[in-house]
């Protein structure tokens, strides 16, 4: 055949060889935004590093090795002693190693230690989605252990090491761990209260044995998994290392692996306690709901984190693509509809960025402890499942969108498109689902008055910039005024509240044109359903130029 039929023209290049942090306007502007003036500096230099590594060649490539070649569960070893180990593809420990020594696991207590962890975990988690989940519970684990002082200060030191250690061996001989998480059971889901795993007091204070099976096991190769069981007084949190302090291993019998949609470079198994598993209270008998939730809510941040790294990361192939892709006479960029269409993705994207890392801020609050601690922690209680609700539902048909602006090249696994669309519905899954999340936003409404006072507040620092951000905030207070039927209304309630948050944080901080369309197309009703059905009338064009990695 005539090499002249094998010409390749019309064909956007790869988007590699960039800086993700650098290059994304919205998220440089909210670092900027949320750090202390003599943070940033420091924070920006720290991203840079960060940003080029993951848009570069070689950590895209090891994001396609460690989904290529998912974790294999290994019960035994070749004796037939049981190990129940997960063997990885060593593109993920190259992953891991990069973001643990990025500082992934370390937030607490350091000044803007979360917003600049949030910036990095929208960064890491856009060439690879799956390796954030151990990064993410290992981080979020830190608030639990410190229900238990002792515990903490044995942990806490490893779990927030920079440094990644894939061995198994006693924490006292690591320089790093990795936490996990086992709650969900066959029985509950979500209703962990129903759990039926058992602990057993042996006779030193805070020990136990378990017995019990877990449905959901995240990151099983961890070093040690925050669990909930049954004690004598209640549901209880528990530590149960995967390696004894005298250099055996704990008895935790990995059942299977998973087989998942998407996350596939990541291991999620079921695990079996025999009755022999040692393990190590946490906080009080009974209170393992309150001592666990802590985890649960930073892991929830995580989940928007994530999903709008996925947004992220659709939107700027889109843009790319219909930079370079030429059709009917011109580039797809310059077409009004395909603008129309990438425009609005850009803006979803920003909202959902603009958002987490609000929220990140506010957590940095918290953890300083200064005037407004307590009024960021009253707004976390509302904002956390409200943004987890919305951005995670709203991550799926947006990333099927930016699929769609590839074409069919979009459909072919090398574009990178398909492994995006697996793994967008996983954050609206994972740490409660959408109703999980709508409800926790009316027991919050219903007991908490501090944070709807504090959500009200944060929205009012917008009144009277746009017209229909103010519709939308009255209209919001009617509805939250009829408590009638209030949860099978829950979903539209926290939609309602994610939106009117979005709208007023991008009236406050974001371009007028991106503050105009989302007021427009999200508050004001002038949108449709489908993504591209922004007003014409809106400057398009500056949002989707706002959106393109310039490569």
């Amino acid at each position: 055949m005539a090499a002249s039929t094998h010409t390749v023209t019309n064909q956007a290049p790869p988007l590699v060889g960039y800086d993700v942090f650098m290059t994304d306007s919205v998220l440089t502007e909210a670092v900027d935004r949320h750090l202390a003036p003599e943070l940033r500096t420091q924070a920006r230099e720290d991203l840079v590093v960060l940003g080029q590594a993951a848009g570069s060649a070689q950590v895209r490539e090891w994001g396609e090795q460690a989904n290529a070649n998912p974790p294999r569960l290994r019960t035994h070893d070749r004796y037939g002693h049981r190990i129940d180990e997960v063997d990885f593809d060593p593109a993920w420990h190259r992953l891991l190693g990069k973001s643990v020594g990025a500082g992934l696991t370390d937030a607490w207590g350091m000044p803007g230690g979360h917003v600049r962890r949030a910036a990095a975990f929208l960064v890491v988690s856009q060439p690879e989605a799956g390796h954030g989940c151990p990064l993410s519970m290992t981080h979020a684990a830190v608030p639990a252990l410190r229900a238990e002082p002792e515990l903490a200060e044995v942990w806490e030191p490893a779990a927030t090491s920079h440094v990644y250690d894939r061995e198994l061996r006693p924490v006292a001989e690591k320089p790093g761990v990795l936490l996990g998480m086992a709650m969900t059971e066959k029985q509950g889901g979500s209703d962990v209260r129903t759990n039926t795993t058992e602990a057993r007091p042996l006779a030193a204070d805070g020990e136990y044995v378990l017995t019990g099976h877990k449905w959901f096991c995240s990151a099983p190769m961890s070093d040690a998994f925050l669990v909930l069981a049954q004690a004598p007084a209640g549901l209880t949190c528990f530590l149960v290392p995967r390696v004894l302090a005298d250099g055996s291993r704990n008895a935790f019998a990995i059942q299977r692996l998973k087989d998942k949609l998407g996350n596939r470079s990541n291991a999620s198994a079921e695990v079996e306690f025999d009755g022999t598993t040692w393990a190590r209270r946490v906080g009080e008998e009974g209170r393992g709901l309150r001592t666990i939730m802590g985890m649960v809510a930073a892991t929830r941040l995580d989940c928007v984190l994530g999903s709008a790294a996925l947004m992220r990361q659709a939107v700027a192939q889109a843009v790319h693509h219909g930079a370079y892709r030429e059709a009917f006479g011109g580039p797809l960029i310059e077409k009004p509809l395909m603008r129309n269409v990438l425009a609005d993705l850009a803006l979803e994207s920003e909202a959902a960025t603009v958002l987490g890392m609000r929220l990140a801020a506010a957590y940095d609050a918290v953890d300083g402890g200064g005037d407004d601690a307590e009024r960021e922690r009253a707004l976390l209680r509302i904002a956390v499942p409200a943004a987890k609700y919305w951005v995670t539902k709203r991550c799926t048909p947006m990333v099927a969108e930016a699929l769609e602006c590839l074409g069919g090249n979009g459909y072919v696994e090398e574009s990178g498109m398909p492994r995006l669309l697996r793994e967008s519905p996983l954050n609206s899954v994972w740490e409660g689902s959408g109703n999980v999340q709508a409800l926790d936003v009316v027991r919050a409404l219903r007991t908490e008055p501090a944070a709807l006072d504090a959500f009200l507040r944060e929205v009012g620092a917008a009144r009277g910039a746009d017209h229909r951000l103010d519709r939308a905030i009255r209209g919001l207070l009617v509805e939250l005024a009829d408590l009638e039927g209030i949860e099978a209304r829950a979903r539209r309630i926290a939609e309602r509240i994610a939106l009117v948050l979005q709208g007023a944080l991008l009236v406050r901080w974001a371009p007028p044109e991106v503050a105009d369309a989302f007021c427009a197309a999200r508050l004001g009703g002038d949108g449709g359903a489908a993504f591209g059905t922004l007003p014409h009338t809106l400057d398009l064009r500056a949002l989707v130029e706002r959106a393109r990695v310039a490569v």
